[in-house]
């Protein structure tokens, strides 16, 4: 899970895995490690997310907990179109640290609609660059078991 601070990496992982959600805002430290059995049509998969610590620049210490990985799930805020940029940033830095990866997009905080401040042609521009982008909220839960079983089936299909 890589985004900048508070996009709803955190939140969005609590809906996945506990079907929960907490209007608190807690920052992450580091990192944190939630597990999640699925099915992807008849095969079982087991995902460990790893909750990084939101940042916006991508640091050394990232490599080390990205190596290794099957797949990255990236986090916007639609809310701070700032976000988009730095998630997009991530993205062509662990592109050229690690190689192609399976991956998605989300572009968070859909219950916040309204809000938004990221043109519906960003959103259009992702899924242009084949970066899967869904538009999910943590807190109604739209989107999101759509987004992580996206990952999965891509990191399925690459074995």
């Amino acid at each position: 899970m890589l985004g900048a601070f508070a996009v709803g990496k955190t939140s969005l992982v609590q809906r996945f895995v506990r079907s929960m959600f907490s209007e608190k805002y807690h920052t992450t430290v580091g990192v944190k490690i939630d597990k999640k059995q699925m099915h992807v049509g008849d095969q079982t998969v087991n995902l460990m997310l790893w909750d990084l610590a939101g940042e916006d620049e991508f640091q050394s210490v990232r490599t080390t907990y990205l190596r290794g990985s099957s797949g990255l799930f990236f986090v916007a805020d639609g809310t701070r179109p700032a976000t988009i940029d730095q998630a997009v940033a991530l993205r062509q830095m662990s592109d050229e640290t690690l190689g192609d990866l399976p991956a998605v997009f989300a572009v968070n905080k859909t219950d916040l609609r309204d809000q938004w401040e990221v043109a519906a042609d960003t959103v259009g521009m992702l899924s242009g660059k084949g970066w899967h982008p869904f538009e999910t909220s943590a807190k109604t839960g739209d989107g999101v078991e759509h987004a992580f079983q996206r990952l999965a089936e891509q990191i399925l299909a690459r074995r």
